[in-house]
């Protein structure tokens, strides 16, 4: 009877906003931490928006890489704003309560802007891919146009499929009002409820690691493409430096340890040493180069 009574109250009382409270366990902190977080959150605040600025008055940075910025930097803005002047609060004139519509709308730009971040990087990463992999497609593939549409599919995605988030989580029904939590966070603020959360639960982890997992592996595929042209340019250049630093190091070793080697290495290590870095650079820094390729077919084809 007595759990009968209770679920009774908990479908007539209706829970018009929460509590939160922030390291229940150091509060005596609160204070202390308010001071790195409130000098961390001028810093970003002042960085993100100067660098806005900065792009939107200099005309020569009116480009796609820099308008991916700009998303970057309008994101970490509202993401800070929806979040650090409330902690601020709490540490500093202990302002716990939260509304419940307030508690759902920083719920929302969390789960929504959060992934989004994610996915401008996986752009970002594609925009690196094609500067650094197909240098002469970059201006006809970015383009002004070609950011507009990223921006509306990184808004699009990640807003449409996290909102069944909140509205399922906008449906419990709420038997306490504190979150132990600075933030309003999906799994601190469902676990509030008296109704069965599972569904909430298990649709917050597809969807977040559906999201945030795609965008990793593109990102990573990007950057693995990015990698392989690296090593593909710098690869020898690197392989050459290596034998010179490593003959020129063998070269003393045997010098020092003369009476343990024979007196032969010493000498043929020399004659390669002078021999095979003038034989490999013309091929690594001449024929590899685009340029000076074709104008060695051309020269090969005027004797002709």
């Amino acid at each position: 009877m007595i759990h009968m009574a209770i679920q009774s109250n908990y479908s007539t009382v209706l829970i018009s906003e929460f509590l939160l409270i922030c390291f229940p366990n150091y509060q005596s902190w609160q204070h202390w931490l308010s001071v790195p977080l409130s000098l961390l959150f001028l810093l970003a605040m002042g960085a993100n928006t100067t660098l806005l600025i900065t792009i939107w008055l200099k005309a020569s940075l009116h480009e796609p890489m820099y308008y991916l910025l700009s998303l970057l930097f309008l994101l970490d803005i509202v993401l800070c704003l929806t979040v650090i002047p409330k902690v601020l609060a709490i540490f500093w004139f202990d302002l716990r309560s939260i509304s419940f519509s307030a508690c759902f709308l920083q719920m929302f730009i969390m789960n929504s802007f959060l992934p989004m971040e994610s996915c401008t990087f996986m752009v970002m990463a594609y925009d690196r891919y094609v500067a650094i992999c197909h240098p002469l497609r970059y201006p006809s593939i970015i383009t002004g146009q070609f950011v507009f549409r990223a921006t509306i599919f990184i808004m699009a995605r990640n807003v449409l499929l996290t909102m069944p988030i909140h509205i399922l989580s906008s449906r419990l029904r709420y038997c306490v009002r504190i979150i132990k939590n600075c933030i309003c966070t999906n799994m601190s603020v469902s676990k509030l409820s008296c109704d069965d959360i599972t569904l909430n639960q298990l649709y917050q982890f597809v969807i977040g690691g559906t999201l945030l997992g795609s965008d990793l592996i593109l990102i990573g595929l990007s950057y693995s493409f990015i990698l392989k042209v690296a090593l593909c340019t710098c690869g020898p250049h690197f392989i050459l430096i290596l034998f010179f630093s490593t003959v020129l190091l063998v070269l003393v070793i045997t010098n020092l340890a003369r009476e343990r080697i024979p007196s032969d290495v010493p000498i043929l290590l020399n004659i390669l040493h002078h021999l095979i870095p003038p034989a490999l650079n013309p091929i690594v820094y001449g024929v590899r180069t685009k340029e000076i390729k074709q104008g060695i077919q051309k020269l090969l084809r005027r004797r002709r």
